[in-house]
């Protein structure tokens, strides 16, 4: 029995991906598959934590099978990961496996299975671990009332993008502003990269104790968090850089300041 469905892949983010470029960074891109059809995120470039918050919608999917078995055990979802070459194919970077959550026609698109969660997916490239994929897939069953019937792709709308739909509001995070602040403690350059909300962030420390800062939109959930990439680099003649090391600081929440909540210093005073 044919059903007749609509896959919507939420890519939101990408971190700690291979080096595929000479700079220790690569430009990366997303390529989704599902049954015969494919579709790819945007290009981001020199980031290995991208974050394209981009929603890629396959219409009219056609599986055969009773619903049931649909519902408990749909068709597995391939998302690979590439590095754009300015010349020549693109570079295979990794890959992962992700199953949907589906909704058939008769049942309400209501929590606690909807809208899905944003989980993350671990990528491999041959037997070794490539970094991890912060996505979220649902299946659309197609009832009699047609596309109409589908539950809404609630904004928000980029009009600057033109057509990339990004992840819709209740599925991308709660983003809250932060303060990176860098102190370079030796005499050297220091690029720091974080891929958020499609701005590249470059952060450059010349010499001894210089304090460089840059404020950013990051998740409330600390777990969302993109990690730090550091790049040491050698400055060459006519503005040119040769990669000397680099290390990620993976998780930034035992660097998080919380300033002290003076409302509950000032009842704990006079109370």
């Amino acid at each position: 029995e044919k059903q007749v469905f609509q896959l919507r892949a939420h890519m939101y983010q990408a971190r700690s991906l291979f080096a595929a470029d000479s700079s220790g960074l690569s430009d990366p891109f997303a390529r989704v598959f599902f049954t015969s059809q494919s579709q790819c995120t945007e290009v981001l470039n020199e980031t290995l934590c991208p974050t394209w918050d981009q929603l890629l919608v396959f219409d009219n999917v056609e599986l055969y099978g009773e619903a049931h078995e649909m519902r408990d055990d749909p068709p597995i979802i391939v998302i690979e990961i590439y590095d754009q070459d300015t010349v020549g194919k693109a570079d295979f970077m990794g890959r992962t496996f992700a199953k949907p959550v589906v909704k058939m026609s008769d049942e309400h698109y209501c929590p606690p299975r909807f809208p899905p969660q944003l989980e993350y997916y671990q990528i491999y490239r041959g037997n070794s671990t490539a970094g991890d994929l912060l996505a979220a897939f649902e299946l659309l069953q197609i009832g009699p009332g047609g596309k109409s019937d589908l539950p809404p792709i609630d904004g928000p709308t980029d009009m600057d993008r033109g057509p990339i739909l990004p992840v819709p509001l209740g599925i991308r995070p709660v983003l809250s502003k932060y303060r990176v602040e860098v102190i370079a403690q030796e005499h050297q350059i220091l690029m720091f990269s974080s891929k958020v909300d499609m701005q590249q962030k470059l952060l450059c420390c010349h010499g001894l104790g210089q304090r460089t800062f840059a404020s950013q939109d990051l998740p409330e959930n600390e777990l969302l968090h993109p990690p730090l990439n550091i790049r040491v680099v050698d400055c060459r003649a006519f503005g040119r850089y040769t990669l000397v090391g680099s290390h990620a600081i993976s998780s930034l929440r035992k660097f998080i300041y919380r300033p002290p909540d003076k409302k509950a210093q000032h009842w704990n005073m006079t109370g």
